[in-house]
């Protein structure tokens, strides 16, 4: 059995343990619309990781994790495929509830994750608004 000593160790299964249980979640959860609080505090919680990190390590490392090897330059694809591709899915629900999508972009593509989240919550805030504002008119027919 494996002995993980290092902190790295730590963080890397808790964010595997975290991704297994937003996936079966997700999956199993019936609702139309996110949950706007936790799409935020995902988004405050890694913004505020991200910047720890910044400051204790500073911003080249980024470069060299994504540059050094094969492995490294395809975590980074990865995560710029994965990104575009959340940003395309959620782009047209976006343009529906008027959120400004091109500047939206620029924030996730300066971001990536954590403005991704950023914006899935101010969607799904947009959306509940819309679903409890239709819910609450009279209907006549």
């Amino acid at each position: 059995m494996p002995s993980f000593t290092s902190p790295f160790e730590w963080f890397a299964l808790i964010g595997i343990g975290v991704t297994l249980v937003a996936i079966g979640y997700i999956v199993s959860n019936k609702s139309e619309i996110g949950m706007p609080a936790l799409a935020a505090a995902l988004s405050a919680g890694f913004a505020a990781f991200s910047l720890v990190t910044i400051y204790g390590e500073g911003v080249m490392p980024l470069w060299t994790n994504h540059t050094e090897n094969l492995w490294g330059i395809q975590v980074w694809w990865d995560l710029l495929l994965a990104v575009g591709l959340a940003l395309f899915l959620l782009a047209p629900r976006a343009r529906a509830v008027g959120m400004n999508v091109p500047l939206w972009a620029l924030f996730v593509a300066a971001t990536l994750s954590v403005g991704l989240l950023a914006m899935a919550a101010r969607l799904f805030w947009l959306e509940s608004q819309a679903a409890s504002h239709d819910q609450a008119e009279p209907k006549f027919q």
